[in-house]
Formats: structure tokens, sequence, C-alpha cells
């Protein structure tokens, strides 16, 4: 094999996908059960292709479909890029400018959101409040004059462009702007424009999962025998189903409840390839406009923004990701835009609340060398901050004085460091903890008591990335054989909470 064919087979992968010493298999299901997740599937990207799409588990518990590459799962928050996409494209067509004002388009809002921009819209920054509080109920249909309804309960909660708050209003406002510029219904605009358009065959909205050919259980003597007697039945579509703890089957949110933020059903290898289309130049053409979705920015006070339109980025290798839940489903989508690897993560899962954020970085990990965090995930729990690390640890404070546990120490390394004369990259260490939680633990071993109060550490590694930290919780309780005591799981659940709001914009 010549140098040539080298680097391309590197360039192109290996067949060692592995991270670790762990398949990704293995990590995918170790997750899994630790989650109690009951299917999942998985789509990797190493631009221009995707090498690799996978189901685990079920799709469907009830019926015992499995995860598939045509499972249709709901988007969850991915649908937010979507709906960017839709206002770039009718911005890149001179239909509207990004600094129009809400009022321009939308005249029966209140007086004082007419001067919001669209950008300001696209950018979570316009203040307006998120309508989905009481009195709202997500699998109905909503008017949307109901929708500005609930939003005027409240006051804007800060001056259109000085901050950020992520509200699902902002995008009930772009796609309804979407619909009146284009005069189409925004359910058809990106269905022409986006969909149909890149060809994707399991995408769509909730209320087109019945036009997509799939097998019905109730009508075959056997479960799922309908292909023997019908071709078109082979590896059928089938949109995936999640159920509650008493076995009771989630209903599906209302696309109109939704609109822009949640109502996108679509395949993990469809949101891949649509994910091709927005990297490069097919979706939005010029790479200036690109750049306004899926880039940070800076408020007038001169804080970094690392958010737009619900991606979130960080600085190793350009990672930009875009997550999140609706009822039953948790989605996660991926990016590392560095020229010398270009891969991309989507994971989709019939269980609410899951952050795949650490698991994604793993998986990315093993297609892409230059992609590893450079610690050991194995023992640490790792997830890359948003924020210079000062910055994470006031918020962490925050975090933990809300939720009533005290901090004991914070131990400023870097601080430190220079007083003896040193140099140290900022590298600092909260510790805290609950009393009550920690001496159960060391009335079973006292020698647990090392360490013991919980701690997060916060640095800056040599690129400038940040990273918070800590250790894996059942991993380090059973090495004094306490990992299955019931308290721990609660910890791990705890501290991984507390990392991903300290480090994340839209946590």
């Amino acid at each position: 094999m010549n140098t040539k064919e080298h680097e391309v087979m590197k360039m192109r992968g290996s067949a060692d996908v592995s991270y670790l010493g762990q398949s990704v298999d293995s990590m995918v299901w170790e997750f899994m059960k630790e989650k109690e997740i009951p299917g999942l599937t998985l789509a990797i990207v190493q631009a221009p292709y995707i090498p690799r799409v996978v189901g685990y588990g079920l799709s469907d518990t009830g019926e015992r479909r499995l995860a598939s590459a045509n499972t249709m799962w709901p988007a969850g928050p991915i649908s937010q890029a979507f709906a960017a996409v839709a206002v770039m494209q009718l911005f890149e067509d001179g239909k509207l400018g990004l600094e129009d004002k809400l009022g321009d388009h939308i005249p029966e809002v209140p007086k004082e959101w007419h001067n919001i921009e669209i950008l300001q819209l696209l950018r979570h920054a316009s203040g307006l409040s998120d309508y989905r509080k009481d009195g709202f109920d997500i699998y109905r249909e909503w008017e949307f004059q109901e929708m500005l309804a609930l939003i005027n309960r409240e006051a804007l909660h800060f001056t259109p462009g000085t901050d950020v708050e992520w509200s699902a209003a902002n995008f009930l406002m772009l796609t309804e702007i979407v619909e009146r510029v284009s005069g189409e219904t925004y359910h058809d605009f990106v269905m022409e424009r986006q969909i149909r358009f890149l060809g994707l065959k399991r995408t769509g909205f909730a209320e087109d999962l019945e036009n997509f050919r799939h097998e019905d259980v109730s009508l075959t003597e056997n479960i799922h025998q309908l292909f023997k007697k019908d071709g078109k039945y082979i590896d059928p579509t089938e949109p995936a189903a999640s159920y509650d703890i008493a076995g009771r089957k989630t209903e599906r949110a209302a696309s109109s409840a939704l609109r822009g933020v949640g109502d996108i059903w679509a395949s993990a290898q469809d949101i891949s390839f649509w994910d091709i289309g927005l990297a490069g130049g097919v979706l939005i053409h010029k790479p200036e406009h690109r750049k306004l979705v899926y880039a940070p920015w800076n408020l007038p006070d001169g804080r970094e923004v690392p958010g737009v339109a619900g991606w979130q980025f960080y600085k190793h290798r350009g990672l930009m990701d875009i997550k999140g839940s609706v009822p039953g489903y948790s989605s996660f989508l991926s990016r590392f835009t560095h020229p010398d690897e270009l891969v991309c993560v989507t994971l989709l899962a019939n269980k609410e609340g899951i952050d795949f954020t650490n698991l994604g970085r793993k998986i990315a990990g093993a297609f892409g060398d230059l992609l590893s965090t450079n610690y050991d995930d194995n023992k640490l729990y790792l997830l890359e901050g948003q924020f210079p690390v000062e910055d994470m640890v006031r918020r962490l404070q925050i975090i933990l004085e809300e939720k009533k546990i005290p901090v004991f120490a914070i131990f400023d390394h870097a601080k430190n460091a220079e007083e003896a004369g040193l140099s140290l990259r900022p590298t600092t260490v909260v510790v805290f903890g609950a009393p009550k939680v920690g001496t159960g633990l060391m009335q079973e071993d006292q020698s647990i008591s090392l360490e013991l109060p919980l701690r997060i550490a916060l640095w800056e590694d040599a690129v400038g990335s940040t990273w918070l930290a800590f250790p894996r919780m059942e991993r380090l309780a059973g090495e004094y054989g306490l990992g299955s005591h019931p308290v721990i799981g609660k910890m791990q659940t705890l501290l991984e909470e507390l990392v991903r709001k300290a480090g994340s914009i839209y946590a």
C-alpha cells in the first residue's frame, strides 16, 4: 500500500471502531442499560460518507419492533435547525432581512415586541417568555393567536439583543414569518425546500406519519408477517413509540404545539444526510450566511454567546451540537467541523431526558483519532464546557446554592501556582456535598471518606478548550465494594446535571 492509499484509508476510517479499548456497540449498549433506554438508532458521518447506521433495542416495546436505520423518531430540538435553514433560505432569496422587525411581519404582536429583530429570534436573544407553562397542553393543536396570548402573559424578560434565554416563542415567531413571507404553510415550505429537495424518504412532520408505509401488526396473525404477503413491507419505515413506567403509550406531541422547536420526525440516517447538506452549501449557499446560524457571537457588553438556533458551540475541533427532549424521546446531533476530521454523530432514542453529549463524544473518538478528549473517559465523566473556567465556577456555585447544597471549599490551583512563582492554566476544584448522603456511605465503609465530599474539577487545556469532570461514581464506589449502593446512582445523576448546567448555555 502506498502512502497516498494509506492516507485515504486513515481519512475514511478504520475497521477498529473502538475508543479506549471499548467498541462502539459496547459503549452504546452499556449506556442503554445504565439509562434504561428501550431503543435507539445511531448514525455516523465521516464526510461525505455515512459509514454506520445501526439500531439497538426496541423502537416500540409494545409491538416488539426493532430499532433500525428506517425507524423515525422525533427530532426534538433539532427541529430548530430546520426552522433556521428556512429563514436563511428566504434571506438568501432576498425576501426578508435578518434585521427586519417582528412588528413589520406580524403587526398584531404587542407593541413592545415590534422592534425585535429576526436575527435576535434566531439567537434566542429576544426576551420573549416561553409559552410552555401553566395552561399549555403539548398534545392539543393550537392556533397562532392562542399562542400569542400565552406568551404575552409575561413582559419581555430583558431588552431584546442584550441577553440570551432559550424560549420556544422565538421559533414560533420565525415559523409564522416563514409562512407570511413565503405564502406557504411552514410545513409545505420545509417539505419543499429541505426534505423533498434532499430526497429524504424518512423525514416529515408529526401529522405526516400515517403517510409512511409501515406494518400494522394488528392486521397479521403473527407479529411482523405482512412482508410475506406484500413485498412493499420488506424493510418498512416505522415510527418509534415510547411508554411510561406503567406501560402506557406516550401520546405524540402536536406539531402546532412545538412548531419550529420539536415538530420534525426523522430517521437518524436522514438527519445525517440533512446535516451534510447544511455543512456544505446545499441548503444555505454562502459560508457567511451559514456562519450566522452556527458560530458564536457577542452581546453588546462583549460577552461571547456560544449558541444560536439551538446549536451549542465548543472549542475542541470545532465541535457543535444540538440536543434535548420532547415527551417520551431524546435526540442528539453533534458535528466536529475541523477540516482534518469532519465527523457527525446522531443519536435518537425513545426515552425522555437523556443527555447523549458524553456518549456522542466517545463515539466520535472511535471514528476519529483527533476527536478524543485526551483524558481517561472510562475513569472520569468528562464534559466540554462552553465558557471560561471562572464563569463556569460561578455558574456552578449559583446552581449549588439554588439546590441548597453547601460548598465546603474552592481550590484555585492556578492562583496557588502563581503565588508559588509557577504558571498553570486555569484549574479549579469545587468541593461540596450533603452530609446526610455522605454519612450513609461512610457508615458502610469509613475508608470511602477519602473520596468525600463530592468534587468537580474545571480546567482549560493547552488548546483553549474548557472541561468539567468528576470520577465515575459507580467505578469509584466499586473500589470500596459500594458500587451497588442505592445512593451512588443518585450521586452520578446529580453530578451529571451539575456539570451540564454549569457548562452549557441551553442546559
